[in-house]
């Protein structure tokens, strides 16, 4: 019996509710007892919220993980971990309803962010995460663990991404 290939992801880890630090090791430490072998990891990186006001900064990190399951197996384990580590997204719908920001506060968010080099789209899961190139908080972990790794439908790589977002910042400023 011929054993399957593992299949290589990153996942981006992000959460602005205390006690933020700890809920990141717990996250790796989750994914990597039921989605894979984390292979390597970011440093914490702390931003601004992104697309919303917030009063804490967040904290993010990637990590990259070797798997055997399935996109949507992934994405299964991810959400189920994001709960235990107490997201609840009625709550969260009821916050942005009542804001009407498309984005809050959240105790832990974890994002599919590449597949192998698959390109993955159902009503479920969008992988490449489809935003990852306007966000500074994403490129910067993920080009800590992997800055030559190309996005399959842009054809940069995660450092040429967060090199072109750093020269927009530079003509803002």
């Amino acid at each position: 019996m011929s054993q399957k290939q593992p299949h290589s992801l990153i996942l981006l880890t992000g959460c602005n509710i205390e006690p933020k630090q700890e809920l990141l090791i717990r996250a790796a430490e989750l994914l990597h007892q039921r989605v894979g072998r984390v292979v390597a990891h970011s440093d914490i990186y702390l931003t601004e919220a992104w697309g919303f006001s917030a009063d804490e900064l967040f904290a993010n990190m990637a990590l990259e993980l070797q798997t055997t399951l399935e996109p949507l197996e992934v994405l299964d384990l991810t959400q189920a971990i994001e709960q235990e580590l107490g997201r609840d997204r009625a709550k969260e719908q009821e916050q942005k309803a009542a804001s009407g920001e498309r984005y809050c506060s959240r105790t832990m968010d974890i994002d599919l962010m590449f597949y192998d080099d698959q390109v993955i789209q159902c009503e479920r899961l969008t992988v490449p995460h489809p935003l990852m190139q306007e966000r500074e908080f994403a490129l910067r972990p993920m080009a800590e663990i992997a800055p030559h790794r190309l996005h399959p439908t842009l054809g940069r790589s995660i450092g040429q991404m967060l090199e072109d977002i750093e020269k927009n910042n530079d003509k803002t400023r």
